[in-house]
């Protein structure tokens, strides 16, 4: 059984003309000499090196859609018909008191210094990609209203066109940074938090030094890397004289912006984009070590690590290390992950997959809290989008897991609502969304709450897509609080991997959640009287 068909995909806007295709290599099992495309190979003939990415860069976002064998709808969720874990201090449990409104979805995380959040997710970090930048104050904003933190991605002051570098080099100014800081704050009520990535670039450049001066942040995150790929974050330029600039800024910009020769293509028109990379990081536990306490010293309150889909070698020093160091947060990221650019072909064949990956996390964590060691809290992310999603990852990595942090799916609601707004002047909304009424008010069922927080007199300074991101976080906020009450859980801390149960046995060898003809067989024998 072949799990991923190669060499056509819309991510990368190609398609076999035949519809049968050989399950190795992806192509038409009979290709004809004068077939007019649009294959990969066919594309890639003309178009090169573009054909490793999706795209457009910059207008969309993608997922990779190979098949694993095991994955989470392999879990199923337990459901009782008595007990209520979790409920306040001296409440009884009866139908009266334990209904599922009364569970609570509050989380929190960091070693001493805890940040609460209304419900379990978080964003992905939202770097330098175009799609980033340009829906930041919808991402921002909704971030903030809903409670939960906002992760601000690598390298967003070296690629700010208005950056000004001091004679060492370091930043003296990034009003993109600035912008992307003060958008979250302005409507920040208390829960969540912006934290900021910092990678082998920005450390150079300074970022730290820069956002804890200018800023205060109490929070960053040093990164290891992600699931959608095992290489530093890209973006793409479309001005020779920019991709030159961001060379010049130490980046890796391909084809080289420098060479006469890429220099000429550009002019004719062949070269359209140039892709600025960041460099591989390199870790070593000593190094790590100091780079936490350097950060500690400049004055972070929290330091927190971002690690990707690497072997399981890595994904033990990630969590070791992460608790020698006091990390106060570590999210694991599974392949095969969501992405503004990541090299497609790298999306689909690289890395470990997010349950398996999270299978051995959770192994992992509970063999060094076995050997006393304290484990950081966790955050799973790679591919979430739901709340049976994220109740299931709570629950395999319990009790270490505190979140779930989401890609795209946190991303989606931003852009729909932005262009909804978008559709609301241009008087051309379609039918999908005037079935619902032709108004803000009307439209979205949580505009009301929205005001109700802001107030009246700022209600218009929202964009929609922050209030499309509040809709769906309060879809996943009540869908979590049904299916957690349905286990009989009411708050976070109670859920166990108990309420889990493997579909397959195979499920159960990779996850160690029991196959669910073996759940809870013990206790049903005993009532039989065995």
């Amino acid at each position: 059984m072949n799990l991923k068909r190669p060499n056509g995909n819309d991510a990368t806007r190609t398609a076999n003309r035949s519809k049968d295709v050989v399950p190795s290599s992806g192509l038409c099992s009979r290709c004809i000499d004068g077939c007019r495309g649009n294959c990969e190979v066919f594309k890639a003939t003309f178009r090169g090196r573009e054909l490793i990415y999706p795209g457009p860069f910059g207008d969309i976002t993608a997922g990779a859609d190979k098949d694993y064998p095991v994955d989470y709808s392999h879990l199923n969720i337990q459901g009782y018909a008595l007990g209520a874990n979790g409920l306040p201090n001296g409440v009884e449990a009866n139908s009266d008191s334990a209904i599922f409104p009364r569970v609570s979805t509050e989380t929190s995380y960091g070693w001493e210094k805890k940040v609460k959040m209304s419900v379990p997710i978080f964003t992905g970090a939202l770097g330098s990609t175009e799609i980033a930048r340009k829906n930041w104050e919808h991402f921002a904003v909704g971030a903030a209203l809903s409670g939960v933190t906002i992760v601000c991605g690598e390298n967003v002051c070296g690629i700010d066109p208005e950056l000004v570098l001091d004679a060492s080099n370091k930043v003296k100014k990034a009003p993109d940074m600035d912008r992307r800081i003060e958008a979250y704050r302005r409507y920040h009520r208390g829960l969540g938090e912006i934290l900021i990535q910092m990678n082998v670039e920005d450390t150079r450049l300074g970022v730290a030094e820069y956002i804890i001066e200018k800023h205060g942040i109490e929070t960053i995150e040093l990164k290891w890397g992600q699931g959608a790929k095992c290489i530093g974050g890209e973006i793409k330029v479309s001005s020779l004289k920019r991709a030159m600039e961001l060379q010049k800024r130490g980046y890796i910009v391909t084809p080289d912006p420098s060479d006469p020769v890429n220099q000429a293509a550009f002019r004719s028109g062949a070269i359209r984009e140039f892709e600025r990379h960041s460099r591989l990081g390199f870790v070593s536990e000593e190094g790590f070590f100091r780079e936490v306490e350097r950060l500690r010293s400049l004055g972070f309150k929290r330091i927190t690590l971002k690690t990707g889909a690497y072997s399981l070698r890595e994904l033990a020093m990630a969590i070791k290390w992460s608790s020698r160091a006091k990390i106060d947060l570590l999210t694991i990221d599974g392949a095969s992950g969501g992405t503004g650019m990541s090299p497609w072909r790298m999306m689909e064949e690289w890395g470990i997959p997010n349950l398996y990956l999270h299978s051995a996390a959770a192994e992992f964590a509970s063999i060094l809290a076995s050997k006393g060691g304290r484990v950081p809290d966790l955050a799973f992310a790679g591919g979430f989008s739901s709340e049976d999603g994220v109740f299931k990852a709570l629950a395999l990595g319990a009790p270490f897991v505190k979140a779930v942090c989401m890609g795209r799916a946190l991303m989606i609601p931003g852009m729909v609502g932005k262009n909804i707004q978008q559709w609301l002047r241009d008087k051309d909304l379609p039918k999908t969304v005037s079935d619902f009424g032709s108004t803000p008010e009307e439209i979205f069922v949580c505009y009301e709450q929205v005001k109700e927080l802001v107030g009246t007199g700022e209600i218009g300074k929202i964009p929609l897509g922050a209030v499309g991101i509040y809709s769906y976080a309060d879809k996943i906020r009540v869908g979590l609080q049904q299916l957690m009450a349905g286990a009989r859980c009411f708050s976070l801390e109670s859920v166990t991997r108990k309420e889990l149960m493997s579909l397959t046995e195979e499920c159960a060898r990779v996850t160690g959640i029991p196959y669910l003809m073996d759940c809870y067989r013990e206790e049903a024998l005993d009532i039989l009287g065995r």
